[in-house]
């Protein structure tokens, strides 16, 4: 890590990796793209501290519900990173900055983002919120992994009411923070608690449940079901809370009600809170009723908010969170490929030291034969027209000192894609020599039954 700049009271740092590391990335880079995971391990193998390779084999552990092995995996790579650290960078401070848009920087984000995920799955709901704080402190403008998606729940778990309120209160001018559900309701929650310990009065906090059920009606119905509540008659029939309101929704709110229904409907379980939604609710219908202009108000933020596709930020923290009940909703502008776990939708104005290896891809081939056809179903990257060793160049030059780390330390995986590509090599010198015969003409010779040969000959 070094040291790139002081911008008032904000320092600016910035990771470099240096030639060794380099290669190895690049390593690493062809590996994922072979979409085989064991070259992946075998980078680990060979470099046992190579971050991305941690955290993208981190993440195939998850998939195999092996934690504790993801769990190790992700605090390995954070040892590295931190190992890496400048003397300078104190993240204590919160006034340590990384660019999220240089490629090197992002594995400490994805990393804590990871860990703070799994720790708080284990119940530390305070570690959990205090890795928040830093993970939102090395880039608080952008906030590249949408930290607000999730900080006011780690916040309402560790009962940092005050601290949630305040926050609220301080951002709202910048970063409208009443304008995502999760905030909306997580603020009304944490001010109820206020009022019951009466550093607040419970009118503040009825009104602010209040706003939150008007501005996104959406939530009540989920969140209810989700808690195993059933719903009020008079509730659901009515047109603002029931099944109107969840088609009426514009897909990019959809998925935040989704995303916070899913994670906060555990707070809702408390006993002392449904008695107060439920008062609170019937409130509200009343207002919609009497026509109270705030909802009308309400609705018009809420459809001009939402317009479009979610930021991409957004879409990154649900790949991030990988929860079942929230599929991230990628549009094909988000992502040229498979989202990897290790840098997922990396920002457009990415500053990227490594390019992503490119997959060959299947050319035309005028005269294909019955034998090229075969060998394109069993290898559909065959391409009979292409130059020996076109397969490797499609990948980006790499140098020889490359290959022979791969042949020494990645394993046999590489080895096999090597022996592979010299195998087609020797088939397209084969296919080339090969003269198949003519198709024998039906006019000049119709007595000879030629329907073999026209089937090869229509083929080729």
């Amino acid at each position: 890590m070094r040291y790139c700049e002081q911008k008032g009271q904000v320092q600016v740092f910035s990771y470099e990796h240096n030639s060794d590391y380099q290669l190895v990335q690049r390593i690493f880079l062809q590996a994922v793209e072979s979409l085989n995971p064991d070259n992946v391990v075998a980078v680990i193998h060979s470099h046992p501290y190579h971050v991305d390779a941690l955290l993208q084999v981190a993440e195939l552990c998850k998939m195999s519900e092996d934690l504790q092995m993801a769990a190790d995996l992700v605090e390995r790579a954070l040892y590295a990173l931190e190992h890496a650290f400048h003397p300078l960078f104190n993240l204590a401070q919160g006034n340590c900055r990384l660019d999220y848009c240089r490629q090197e920087n992002r594995a400490l984000f994805i990393a804590l983002f990871k860990h703070l995920t799994m720790v708080g799955q284990r119940a530390c709901h305070r570690t959990a919120l205090e890795l928040s704080k830093v993970v939102l402190s090395l880039d608080p403008d952008d906030d590249p992994l949408a930290m607000v998606l999730v900080i006011d729940l780690y916040a309402l778990r560790s009962r940092q009411y005050s601290w949630l309120v305040r926050l609220a209160d301080e951002w709202e001018a910048s970063r409208n923070l009443s304008q995502l559900p999760n905030f909306a309701y997580s603020t009304a929650v944490a001010r109820f608690h206020l009022a019951v310990q009466g550093a607040i009065e419970m009118a503040d906090a009825d009104a602010s449940l209040q706003l939150a059920l008007i501005m996104f009606p959406g939530v009540l119905s989920p969140l209810l079901e989700k808690c195993s509540v059933q719903v009020d008659h008079k509730v659901l029939a009515h047109d603002f809370f029931g099944p109107k309101a969840q088609t009426s929704m514009p897909p990019a709110l959809a998925q935040l009600v989704q995303l916070y229904v899913a994670r906060c409907w555990p707070v809702w379980k408390e006993a002392e809170l449904l008695p107060w939604l439920e008062r609170n609710t019937h409130a509200v219908l009343a207002r919609v009723d009497s026509k109270d202009p705030l909802v009308s108000e309400c609705d018009g933020h809420r459809r001009r908010r939402y317009q479009g596709a979610p930021p991409k930020n957004i879409t990154r923290h649900i790949v991030l969170a990988d929860l079942k009940e929230v599929p991230p909703a990628i549009s094909p502008g988000d992502s040229t490929g498979p989202v990897m776990s290790f840098d997922p939708l990396p920002p457009a104005d990415s500053i990227n030291l490594y390019e992503r290896p490119r997959r060959p891809r299947t050319a035309t081939v005028d005269n294909a034969g019955a034998l090229s056809l075969f060998f394109r179903s069993l290898l559909p990257t065959y391409n009979a027209n292409e130059p020996p060793g076109a397969e490797g160049a499609a990948a980006g030059p790499v140098d020889d000192a490359q290959f022979d780390i791969e042949f020494e330390h990645e394993g046999g995986g590489l080895e096999v894609r090597r022996n592979l590509a010299s195998l087609m090599d020797m088939l397209r010198d084969l296919l080339r020599n090969i003269q198949l015969p003519d198709a024998p003409d039906a006019r000049a010779d119709a007595d000879v039954d030629s329907s073999g040969d026209d089937e090869l000959g229509n083929e080729t």
